[in-house]
Formats: structure tokens, sequence, C-alpha cells
């Protein structure tokens, strides 16, 4: 595990613009293709208006993405098929982008899809309640699944109204179609990209516990190779003596 601290969500944004696109360089180089899982939400903004920037041949770059709500349509501001097209897609020329389209029918085609080859990087988000992707607490550790339908938690939608994606809590969706633990955990590479305060309370808690499905990002320090970019906000609950490591695996940190 390594952790970079950034000095704010802008930092943050170039610093790890500047690292996901050199590991995209570098799966084109190894294999001609690069495959990559976006996260979307408020706290990847920074990111993604980076990389987009940056010196990649983004026509040999596959996407897929997380989650999108159950029976939202793609025109509401809370979409994410929306705000990736307006943010990313729309912006650069993928050789291909696979969208979760929100329907329990879409799953089958989609898996297809993602399981076709090996995906390179995932930009994964943690959420406030320190669900990854829509995997609230408890999380499903043991599906073997590519997608489910999951229901969110109140923890979750009062993120989405906090972020100005809904107006009240009642107005968001109680579904959503979303890549499990399982499947992210199938990533060669994680990188988590957590800016905010208001995520300091998940950044503490991933790293001062042992992996539990009641702190869901918990797992991803097992991975063989997860990057967790923080800010000084997101970071400031962290009391370095009492992270946790799990599976022997050690760690670094880097403040840029």
């Amino acid at each position: 595990m390594k952790i970079i601290i950034s000095k704010d969500a802008k930092a943050l944004g170039a610093n790890a613009a500047d690292f996901v696109a050199a590991e995209i360089n570098k799966a084109i180089a190894a294999n001609g293709v690069a495959r990559i899982v976006l996260s979307t939400g408020a706290s990847q903004l920074t990111t993604i208006e980076e990389l987009i920037t940056r010196d990649v041949d983004w026509s040999k770059v596959e996407m897929f993405h997380l989650d999108e709500y159950v029976d939202l349509p793609e025109t509401h501001i809370a979409s994410f098929r929306k705000y990736l097209k307006e943010r990313f897609i729309n912006k650069i020329n993928l050789k291909a982008a696979h969208l979760v389209d929100g329907t329990p029918e879409g799953i089958a085609a989609l898996t297809a899809e993602l399981r076709s080859a090996p995906i390179d990087i995932g930009l994964i988000g943690i959420g406030e309640n320190a669900h990854i992707a829509f995997n609230d607490p408890p999380a499903d550790f043991d599906t073997k699944e590519a997608y489910i339908v999951v229901n969110l938690n109140d923890t979750c939608k009062n993120q989405q109204v906090g972020e100005g994606w809904f107006a009240t809590i009642d107005d968001v969706p109680k579904q959503a179609v979303s890549m499990t633990v399982y499947q992210i955990l199938q990533c060669k590479q994680i990188v988590s990209i957590v800016p905010y305060g208001v995520k300091a309370d998940a950044v503490a808690g991933c790293l001062h516990n042992e992996v539990t499905n009641l702190i869901p990002a918990t797992i991803m320090k097992g991975h063989d190779d997860f990057n967790l970019f923080v800010d000084e906000d997101s970071y400031a609950k962290v009391d370095e003596s009492k992270i946790v490591k799990v599976g022997g695996k050690d760690y670094t940190i880097e403040r840029k």
C-alpha cells in the first residue's frame, strides 16, 4: 500500500493524474491497449479534469465504470453516465466506453465485456461511509458476480444530497447497480482518490482497522498494488501509529 498525501484537492488531482497517466501508458506499451475503471462523484472531479489533459493515446484505452442508480434517466444531473460523458468520454477519443445502464437486465452483457480481458487500473473512490462503488456497509465480500443490484443506506443517500446531486434524501434512488467488491479487487492496480474533510472519518477508518465489511474500503489494503491518494483534510484524522497492515503487506507514505 502506498499513501500519497497532497496539500489540497487540486494538488491531489494533478498528482493522481500524473500517476494514472503514466500507468496507462505502461499498459499500452506492454499490451497495445489499457483497460480502466473510473469512479464518479464530487471527489473525482479534480483528477478527471487533470487526467484528460495528460499525454495519453486515448484511442487505445477502454473505459468501464463502477455503478449507476436504478431507474434514474441519463438526463438527470446525478446520472453517472451523464457525468462521465460530459466530463470524460466526450472530451477525448476513447477506444471504447462500457457504461452501466442502471438496469439488472444490462448486467450480463456488461459482465462479458468487463471479463473479456484483465482490467489494468481501477480508480476507486471511498465514500463517506467507507463504501467502494455502491457497496455500502455491511458490504457483500462473498459474491463472485461482477455487478449486483444493491440497496443504498441513508449515509450514502445523505452524501449524494450533500454533494448537490439530489434535493432531499427521498429523491435519491433506493437501489443501484454496482460493481462488486470481488470484481474491484480483480483490477491489477487500484488507485483510490479521496480528497476533502468529509472523507476524513472514512480514510481513518480504512487505515486504522482490520478488514471488515462494516468498513468496506479496508479490503483494498490487502490488494497487491493499492495506491491511496489523499489530501491534508481527508488525512487529518489518521494516526500513523495506528495504521493496520493487512496480510503482511507493508506500506509507504509520501508527501507531495
